[in-house]
């Protein structure tokens, strides 16, 4: 609560003014805290929530007596995500403030996590086709079906008796066309958008956008040559914007989750969510988010081999940052290879970083990055629960990874003023 009353939520305060009818809205402030303590103590669900404010000292204390129910806290989250998510900036400042963020070396990782949706509910594009044909088809037959129920019923009792009410089996099939057709539009707008937003890059001269500029990376759906979407292309029934992806517990519905870690105090610097699972697009727009948030340039950046490409060595440097990225995996029995003397005129870029990690001092940095991001993942999947996004949509679950990613810092923040 001390933070909390810290940070500036006028945002949160503006909705509240003028005329407001009905009850007494909860205390904002009392709110915000409530809701980002149930995140560093892994329990982010409304319903929890309430249980705590009747059972837990730390929740009763922080809510001065008060127990709001899950629909408060629900609707309280719903309506101010966006200004919750926009707290993480703040918190990131304080935490500058207390000297826990240097920017000597800012290490990035990912993670996959699973989105509130099962796998199970995903559908492919070819599959679209298939199901929408044989839907359409038990529809027409079913209402063929109906209309001679009809007609039997009319002769035995006459025109007046009702009998109009829509078949079970008829509804559920044409609410799932209805659904597939839906999807099926959806995933060809993203492909047809996508082929040719690539088709008009190919004849655009114009200047490269500036620093700053770098758009998030989204998924690329798969297309054939004209435009339309592959057949594996897939879209999901419960949350069409979360994709399959691959993570260390095997394939997952969910999306990818990205910070940028400081190792001075382990505090995460930039974070981001998006569902594209490739990581080696998202180099470039994290560190310009470091940048921006911290108002100042890191002085090295570590990654592993998923962020390597020779384009993305290319604009690091113009950060005047000093990389150290991977350039590919190796076994675990595998012996780094042995550098002496002057690197070679003539090497590529990929072999020049791959020299340099081969270094005792470039190997002494780019170790460093086991124990900057990866025990920051472990702390929010293992220690604090969070496994599952509760919110649903790309929108909301980048808010809902900016609350979680803030409340890190936090803690962070609380062990070092302890």
């Amino acid at each position: 609560m001390d933070v909390v009353k810290k940070l500036d939520l006028a945002a949160v305060y503006q909705r509240y003014e003028g005329d407001l009818r009905g009850y007494p809205p909860y205390h904002p402030q009392m709110m915000v805290a409530l809701l980002l303590y149930g995140y560093c103590v892994g329990v982010p669900s409304s319903r929890k929530i309430e249980k705590k404010t009747h059972e837990d000292i730390a929740f009763r204390v922080i809510a001065g007596g008060a127990q709001p129910d899950h629909s408060s806290i629900s609707e309280f989250r719903r309506v101010h995500l966006n200004a919750l998510a926009e707290l993480f900036v703040q918190v990131l400042r304080l935490c500058q403030a207390a000297g826990m963020v240097k920017l000597g070396h800012v290490s990035l990782d990912g993670t996959k996590v699973k989105a509130n949706a099962s796998k199970h509910k995903a559908m492919s594009y070819e599959r679209m086709q298939k199901d929408e044909q044989r839907l359409r088809e038990k529809v027409a037959d079913l209402l063929k079906a109906a209309a001679a129920a009809d007609a039997e019923e009319d002769k035995a009792h006459g025109k007046n008796k009702r009998g109009d009410e829509l078949p079970e089996d008829l509804r559920r099939a044409k609410d799932r066309l209805a659904r597939i057709d839906e999807l099926k539009a959806a995933l060809e707008a993203e492909a047809r958008a996508q082929h040719e937003a690539e088709e008009a890059a190919k004849t655009d001269d114009s200047d490269p956008p500036p620093p700053g500029a770098t758009p998030l990376p989204t998924h690329k759906v798969p297309r054939t040559k004209d435009g339309t979407p592959g057949p594996k292309s897939q879209r999901n029934f419960t949350d069409p914007e979360s994709r399959i992806m691959k993570s260390g517990d095997g394939f997952v519905q969910g999306y990818n989750c990205q910070a940028a870690v400081d190792a001075e105090h382990q505090i995460i610097v930039a974070q981001a969510v998006t569902n594209q699972p490739p990581d080696v697009e998202h180099l470039i727009p994290m560190v310009e988010k470091v940048v921006e948030n911290c108002a100042a340039i890191p002085d090295k950046w570590s990654a592993d081999a998923g962020y390597f490409s020779e384009q993305n060595l290319v604009e690091i440097v113009k950060w005047k940052i000093d990389p150290y990225i991977a350039t590919g995996r190796r076994q675990h029995d595998e012996q780094p290879p042995t550098v002496r003397g002057r690197p070679p005129a003539n090497l590529t870029i990929k072999q020049r970083m791959a020299r340099k990690l081969a270094t005792k001092r470039g190997a002494a940095v780019y170790a460093r990055r086991k124990v900057i991001p990866e025990p920051v993942f472990g702390q929010i999947k293992e220690a604090r629960g969070f496994r599952r996004f509760l919110l649903r949509g790309l929108v909301k679950v980048r808010a809902e990874w900016s609350l979680v990613a803030l409340t890190h810092n936090l803690l962070k923040l609380h062990a070092v003023a302890g």
